[in-house]
């Protein structure tokens, strides 16, 4: 591999921003095959890793290379605050014209990024990576498409779940994701929210040959769950017509009871029914209130004000 000089005095072209954790295995075949696709388009760019507290080795990994390409960045996290949490720190030290954000498995194909750039010469602001072909487990692809079926009907947004994190932002879009002020942070709905010109390029996705997913069922469950409260108040609207549904369906059974007594076919009300209706409406009175108390958990995280990440130490970062 080459070394390739950023010139301080001219505006750095790309920036790929890539979350880190356990991806010892694959940093230095991404770092090379990264500088050889840039090269092809520009002579200034960067590359910024970001440690998420990996187990492994990362950040030893990305001290070398820093420490031989000054076009190579590093960006080392207190603990691990999560995939999206990490790539919010990337982007807030990236001055590229154009910020690449892909994920450092090499799922996400390097020399995809040619084709996403020549896509946004149509006058795109944001070109997304769509995994036609994704090389993952049945399951995990089964999950996604569930998850973002859901995700979309309680958003009342469009969420594809061929499209992850991988994709090309201009700089304004970056600009107006991290102006907001989320605590729950989740990269993909934030770029679809923003709006701009977007559009989406199929890519290939390769697979992944060392490791596995640092996302285990109950942190996609955790995530899943945390997004749909964070960008969305329709849970409880829901809850509002489930429980006028509730009270309409009382009312029917409570005239239809009172017309049974009137023609005098019930002389004593039965103690079966009564401690059902107790119970169930118990039960529903009990999961509203759980989910208002959820929203008012998310709000108290809100007016903590807490950093959403916190970095312990940097390395070719000015």
């Amino acid at each position: 591999m080459n070394s390739t000089k950023i010139l301080i005095n001219k505006p750095i072209d790309f920036s790929i921003v890539i979350p880190l954790y356990s991806c010892s295995f694959t940093i230095k075949e991404l770092t090379s095959r990264l500088e050889n696709t840039l090269k092809k388009l520009s002579d200034n760019f960067e590359i910024i890793y970001v440690n998420d507290a990996s187990p492994e080795n990362d950040w030893e990994i990305v001290t070398q290379l820093a420490n031989k390409y000054n076009f190579v960045k590093g960006i080392n996290l207190s603990r691990n605050f999560g995939q999206h949490y990490a790539i919010t720190a990337g982007l807030n030290y990236a001055k590229g014209k154009w910020v690449v954000v892909m994920d450092g498995d090499l799922q996400d194909q390097p020399e995809e990024i040619i084709n996403l750039f020549n896509k946004t010469k149509e006058g795109f602001d944001i070109v997304f990576a769509q995994r036609k072909a994704r090389q993952d487990s049945y399951f995990k692809k089964l999950g996604s498409n569930i998850f973002y079926k859901i995700f979309s009907y309680l958003t009342e947004t469009e969420q594809d779940g061929s499209i992850a994190n991988f994709g090309i932002y201009k700089k304004v879009v970056i600009v107006s994701i991290l102006k907001m002020k989320d605590h729950i942070r989740y990269f993909p709905t934030m770029s679809q929210w923003v709006g701009f010109e977007k559009t989406a390029i199929p890519v290939e996705h390769g697979k992944r040959n060392e490791g596995n997913s640092s996302y285990s069922l109950s942190k996609l469950l955790s995530l899943a769950f945390n997004n749909m409260i964070s960008f969305s108040n329709k849970p409880l609207k829901i809850m509002v017509k489930f429980g006028f549904l509730i009270v309409f369906i009382s009312i029917i059974f409570a005239l239809y009871f009172l017309i049974q007594y009137l023609k005098g076919e019930i002389e004593i009300i039965g103690y079966t029914s009564l401690i059902i209706s107790v119970w169930f409406l118990s039960g529903i009175i009990i999961f509203i209130l759980g989910v208002i108390g959820i929203y008012l958990g998310k709000t108290f995280d809100k007016v903590k004000n807490r950093p959403i990440y916190i970095v312990k130490e940097m390395i070719n970062i000015l």
